[in-house]
């Protein structure tokens, strides 16, 4: 049974953790237990990604997937908020890749996973221990039977509108990801090939090989990432990863926190996301909708209790 539906707020106005979702570390022991060992950082710089790094307990898991439910409906009153927000953004109606962006903006809880200490604390080690400033956020659905794929493709070529490349992903499933429901897999090494051009999102699985050399293609060696619910994988911004469809009995739920190294500016005069004021080019990217999550060194900062 749904949750009343009633008229909401916009909380990309609120800038720090707006319930009980997560508890905010007190000391530098309490941060400790988030840090990513020196072998994971290791593989991250070698691999380009990290994987198996518990983000969200069963409980947490669940309310998340209680919240997707109702935000998926085109009707949900929040529905203005939403960047982008695409039921089916494959052109195969039978093939289903529901996709949104900017739900942080809606839900308390997807909201409130900004400021989770365990992916705060792994980004701010994975950007170099740089602040994390916030970039944008997203929601992957693959329902059973009939999932579609994402295509190939690194996630920087879409975000040329932001400058230097400081980014960062995280994807945190919210079902149990195998090969047999369109898990994520990976082209391990792939973030040292440069910029590629970008691919449809939910097009030909394979557009992307067409822009490789030979070299590449050969090094084309996929890695399935499969993780249970609540449990998240990071990857470099030049990180090559797609989808493949899911026609197992089990839909494929996630959510994506994208984020970058505070200092990143605007490359266009353009609006970055849809519906936000513009951020001149050259000017540094913050603001509301671009809020800083983690800088332990800066009093501005919900962190500023942090581990530094």
């Amino acid at each position: 049974m749904k949750r009343n539906m009633k008229k909401v707020a916009d909380l990309a106005q609120q800038h720090e953790l707006i319930s009980d979702f997560f508890s905010w570390p007190a000391s530098r022991e309490e941060w400790d237990q988030y840090r990513l060992s020196r072998e994971q950082l290791e593989h991250f710089r070698e691999y380009g990604y990290v994987s198996g790094i518990k983000l969200l307990d069963a409980k947490q898991v669940e309310v998340l997937r209680k919240d997707l439910e109702e935000l998926t409906d085109p009707k949900h009153p929040g529905h203005h908020l939403f960047y982008e927000f695409h039921s089916n953004e494959s052109a195969d109606p039978n093939k289903v890749l529901f996709h949104s962006l900017g739900h942080w903006r809606i839900s308390p809880a997807f909201h409130d996973v900004l400021w989770n200490p365990a992916f705060l604390m792994a980004a701010y080690q994975l950007l170099d221990n740089r602040p994390v400033r916030f970039w944008h956020d997203q929601l992957f659905c693959k329902p059973a039977k009939h999932g579609g794929v994402v295509a190939w493709h690194q996630d920087y070529s879409y975000w040329t509108r932001t400058v230097a490349m400081q980014h960062l992903t995280c994807w945190t499933g919210l079902d149990d990801a195998t090969t047999r429901n369109g898990c994520l897999h990976y082209i391990p090494g792939s973030h040292r090939w440069g910029l590629l051009d970008a691919p449809s999102l939910a097009g030909d699985m394979d557009g992307l090989l067409k822009y490789l050399t030979k070299e590449q293609k050969a090094q084309f060696n996929p890695v399935p990432i499969e993780l249970k619910k609540g449990y998240a994988t990071f990857h470099h911004p030049l990180m090559v990863h797609g989808s493949y469809e899911n026609s197992s009995e089990q839909s494929r739920r996630a959510f994506v926190l994208n984020v970058f190294a505070d200092g990143t500016v605007s490359n266009s005069d353009e609006e970055l996301l849809a519906g936000v004021p513009p951020v001149p080019r050259g000017k540094k990217m913050e603001g509301p909708f671009f809020p800083l999550l983690f800088d332990p060194v800066s009093p501005a900062s919900h962190s500023a209790k942090g581990p530094g």
